[in-house]
C-alpha cells in the first residue's frame, strides 16, 4: 500500500473520469459526446439582417397600448389615439387629469413629450432611446433565435452578431431540404401574438371602408389565417401582446386537433380579465403575425390568464409556433441576406487532415520522450494520453462543439502538455548530474520547475480567456480546447507524474540505473 499516495490517487481518479466520459465520443456510442461543428460535418450557414426600424415602430405601439390601458383603468378620457411610425398622438379631454397622465408617462424612460394648448399629446422616442432600441433589437433577436434553435433540438447551433444589424447563424448537421425549411421558418417567424378587439360598430363595413376612413376610426384590417379573402376590422391598439406570454404548449381540442395553449403573466392576466369583463357579447381577435386565427365571442369574464390559438395547425406547425412563443417574439423582422450550404466533404477532408496531424505529432512526441528520457519519458507519455482523454471528456460533458480550430487547439495542447514534463525532467537530470540523490533530485526538480510552468501556463490561459471573451465562433472553439488542455496538463504533469515518481521511488533508489530511468549516464 506504500506505493499509493494522494497525488497518485487523484491522478488515477482523473484518468478514470477522462476515459469513462471520453469513450462515447471516440466510439460514437450512446451517451454525452462531442458534437462536430459546421466546418467538420457540414450544414447551413445563414446571414440575417434585422430591420431595426420596425423595432422602433413596435416600441411606439407598445407605449400606445400602455397609455390606452392606463386611461381606461383610471377613467381618463382620451380620444383620437393614433399610432404613426415614429410617434403616437392623442387628445386629453379633461385637463384635470393631466397630472395623473404625466406621472404615468414619466415612468416610461426615453420619451419625448410635446403638448399643445388644446391638450393634444405627441409622444415620440428620444434619439438616445431610438439608438438603444435598435441595438437592443439585434441583441434580443440573437438570444431569441438561439433559444428557439436550442428548444428545436438542433445540435449546438451557433448564433452570433455581426456588425450593427446582422446575425450569422450556423446550423451543423442540416442535410435535407425539409430540415432546412423547418429551421428557416423557426428562425424567421416573428411570433408576434396580439389580442385585439373587433370594431363591432363598423365590422360589417370592412369591405367598403377606404384606407383613410379605416385610419380615421383608429382601426386596421387583418386577414383570416386560413382564408385571406376574409377580413376583420380590429382596433389598432392591441389589448395585449406576446411580451406577456410566459408559456406556450401544444394541446388538442375536443376534435383532437392540435392547438396552442398559452399562459399570460400576472399583469397580462389582470389586463385580459379586466377587458373581457367589460366586453361581454363582443368579439376578441387572436392575432399571430398579422393574421387572425380566431375571433370568438366573449361570453363571460376570462380569468386565469390562459387562452388557445386554433387554426388548422399540424402537430409540427403547432410545435414550432409554441417554441417561437415560448422563446419570445422577435423584436423586429429578420430578412435573409445570404444562405450557404456547407457540404460534408469539407468536413471529411478536414477531419482526416487534423487526425493525421494529431496522431503523427502525438507519435513523434511519444517516441522522442521515450528515447531521450527513458522511463521518465514513458511517465510523461502517460500524462499526455490522460490529458487528451480529459479534454475530450470535459468537452463532451458540457456538450461542446468541436470545430477545425478546436482540433488545432488539441494539437497545440499535445505540445504544451509535454512541455511541462520536459522542464521537470531537465531539472531532475541537472540535479542528478550534480550528484544529488534520486529522492531529493525529484523533489527539488518539481519545486524548481514549478515557477516556470505556472508562469507559462497562466499567461497562455489569460490569452485563451481573452480570445474566448472577444472572439467569435471558431476562435471561441480554439480558446475552449486550449483552456481545458492547459488546466488538464497542470493536473497531469505537476500532480500526476509526481505521484507516479513517488510510487516508483523504492524501485528507483534500489535500481540506481539513471540511464534507464532518466536517460542519463
Amino acid at each position: 500500500m506504500k506505493i499509493f499516495n494522494y497525488r497518485l490517487v487523484i491522478f488515477i481518479l482523473v484518468t478514470l473520469f477522462g476515459v469513462i466520459f471520453a469513450i462515447p465520443s471516440f466510439t460514437q456510442s450512446d451517451g454525452k459526446k462531442i458534437s462536430l461543428g459546421l466546418d467538420l460535418q457540414g450544414g447551413l450557414h445563414l446571414l440575417l439582417g434585422v430591420q431595426t426600424q420596425k423595432a422602433v415602430e413596435s416600441k411606439i405601439k407598445s407605449i400606445s397600448a400602455t397609455v390606452q390601458y392606463f386611461a381606461d383603468d383610471k377613467d381618463i378620457l382620451i380620444e383620437d389615439l393614433t399610432i404613426n411610425p415614429m410617434n403616437l398622438t392623442f387628445i386629453l379631454l379633461d385637463d384635470g387629469e393631466m397630472t395623473n397622465l404625466d406621472v404615468m408617462l414619466e415612468d416610461i424612460k426615453g420619451l419625448h413629450i410635446e403638448k399643445s394648448s388644446e391638450l393634444e399629446y405627441t409622444i415620440s422616442l428620444t434619439d438616445e432611446q431610438i439608438s438603444l432600441t435598435k441595438d437592443s433589437a439585434v441583441s434580443q433577436a440573437v438570444e431569441t433565435i438561439r433559444n428557439r434553435l436550442d428548444q428545436f433540438g438542433l445540435a449546438e447551433p451557433s448564433v452570433t452578431r455581426q456588425g450593427k444589424t446582422d446575425i450569422v447563424v450556423e446550423l451543423p448537421g442540416i442535410k435535407t431540404q425539409e430540415e432546412e425549411q423547418r429551421a428557416r421558418e423557426l428562425i424567421s417567424r416573428p411570433a408576434n401574438l396580439e389580442l385585439m378587439a373587433i370594431d363591432e360598430v363598423r365590422a360589417d363595413q370592412v369591405y367598403s371602408l377606404t384606407d383613410d376612413e379605416i385610419k380615421e376610426f383608429g382601426d386596421i384590417v387583418l386577414p383570416d389565417s386560413n382564408d385571406p379573402s376574409i377580413k376583420y376590422l380590429v382596433r389598432q391598439i392591441p389589448i395585449l401582446t406576446g411580451s406577456q406570454v410566459v408559456d406556450a404548449r401544444v394541446a388538442f381540442d375536443e376534435g383532437n386537433q392540435p392547438v396552442i395553449s398559452f399562459t399570460l403573466s400576472s399583469f397580462g392576466a389582470k389586463v385580459f380579465g379586466d377587458f373581457t369583463s367589460k366586453s361581454i357579447g363582443k368579439r376578441l381577435a387572436v392575432v399571430l403575425d398579422g393574421k387572425v386565427f380566431s375571433a370568438p365571442y366573449i361570453r363571460e369574464r376570462i380569468g386565469g390568464g390562459s387562452g388557445q390559438i386554433s387554426g388548422g395547425f399540424t402537430v409540427s406547425e403547432a410545435g414550432n409556433v409554441a417554441i417561437a412563443l415560448r422563446s419570445g417574439a422577435l423584436p423586429a423582422p429578420v430578412i435573409m441576406l445570404e444562405k450557404r450550404s456547407v457540404g460534408p466533404s469539407l468536413g471529411a477532408d478536414s477531419i482526416n487532415a487534423s487526425i493525421f496531424a494529431l496522431v503523427s505529432g502525438f507519435l513523434l512526441v511519444v517516441v522522442f520522450m521515450i528515447v531521450y528520457y527513458g522511463i521518465g519519458g514513458v511517465i510523461a507519455n502517460i500524462a499526455l494520453v490522460t490529458n487528451i482523454f480529459i479534454i475530450v471528456a470535459v468537452m463532451a460533458m458540457f456538450g461542446a462543439t468541436l470545430t477545425l480550430p478546436g482540433m488545432a487547439g488539441i494539437v497545440l495542447t499535445v505540445g504544451m502538455a509535454v512541455d511541462a514534463n520536459v522542464i521537470i525532467s531537465e531539472r531532475i537530470r541537472e540535479l542528478l548530474k550534480a550528484g544529488t540523490s534520486i529522492p531529493k533530485a525529484i523533489e527539488n526538480g518539481y519545486n524548481n520547475a514549478m515557477s516556470a510552468i505556472l508562469d507559462a501556463n497562466i499567461t497562455t490561459l489569460l490569452v485563451a480567456v481573452i480570445l474566448y471573451a472577444y472572439g467569435t465562433g471558431p476562435i471561441k472553439g480554439f480558446a475552449i480546447t486550449m483552456s481545458i488542455g492547459i488546466l488538464a496538463s497542470m493536473i497531469t504533469a505537476i500532480l500526476g507524474t509526481h505521484g507516479i515518481y513517488e510510487a516508483l521511488m523504492p524501485k528507483m533508489t534500489k535500481d540506481k540505473n539513471l540511464k534507464k530511468w532518466f536517460g542519463i549516464s
